[in-house]
């Protein structure tokens, strides 16, 4: 069996970041679900289509592809046959992922997606319904998050490395407006599996939250 590692929480806790390295660091792949849900709010911005109307949605999920690449050992994400991994990064895809990501039809299609490659070979899974939907039975569930202030600082020096000058303050209520999406939605909502370990990282550094995961992961794999 293939070695899975379920890793959730919510936005600005630093989950995909921390799980390449985790993931380099024991020498297996990434799976960065956030991105195939970016490609897909991506495709709906280029279509016109409104994230909130489930009908639209719904019905045009079938003819969005989203698939993963691995290339020199990171992840790139295709919409179709375009690679996209550069421009989903957005503020605009990311309120068009949060918005279409809520539809069944959109969930059962991602989720169908990433089960399939998580079968395939030795791979750590970050998102916000892995451990309690895509992979219930993880030997390793994380639960990675920070107080809302830390994760907007954190998004916000992001931003302004990147020449986003959006104020702390509004990158805090988008944020906090974004958790209220993802826990209350009612497909897949983000929660804390029962069996998995809660790893806050607000009084912790890049390298000792990765470390601390590394512990946990060694504590059940041995590596």
């Amino acid at each position: 069996m293939p070695v899975n590692i379920a890793i959730d929480g919510p936005v600005g806790a630093g989950k995909s970041s921390i799980s390449d390295v985790v993931a380099q660091r024991l020498h297996i792949l990434h799976l960065d679900t956030g991105a195939m849900y970016r490609a897909f709010g991506l495709a709906m911005l280029r279509q016109g289509i409104d994230p909130l109307n489930e009908a639209e949605v719904s019905a045009y999920a079938g003819n969005v592809t989203v698939s993963v690449r691995y290339e020199n050992g990171e992840q790139h994400t295709y919409l179709g046959g375009e690679d996209v991994t550069g421009q989903i990064r957005t503020g605009e895809v990311s309120a068009a992922a949060s918005g279409a990501s809520k539809w069944p039809a959109v969930r059962r299609a991602m989720v169908d997606a990433q089960r399939r490659l998580a079968a395939t070979a030795d791979m750590l899974i970050d998102g916000r319904d892995i451990g309690t939907n895509v992979l219930p039975d993880a030997p390793v569930k994380i639960y990675l998050t920070a107080s809302p202030e830390v994760r907007a600082k954190r998004r916000y020096d992001q931003n302004l490395a990147a020449g986003d000058t959006t104020p702390y303050e509004q990158v805090l209520e988008a944020l906090n407006l974004r958790d209220q999406q993802d826990m209350n939605r009612a497909t897949d909502p983000l929660k804390q599996a029962e069996d998995a370990v809660l790893v806050d990282t607000s009084d912790l550094n890049f390298e000792e939250s990765v470390e601390e995961i590394l512990r946990i992961v060694e504590r059940v794999y041995g590596k």
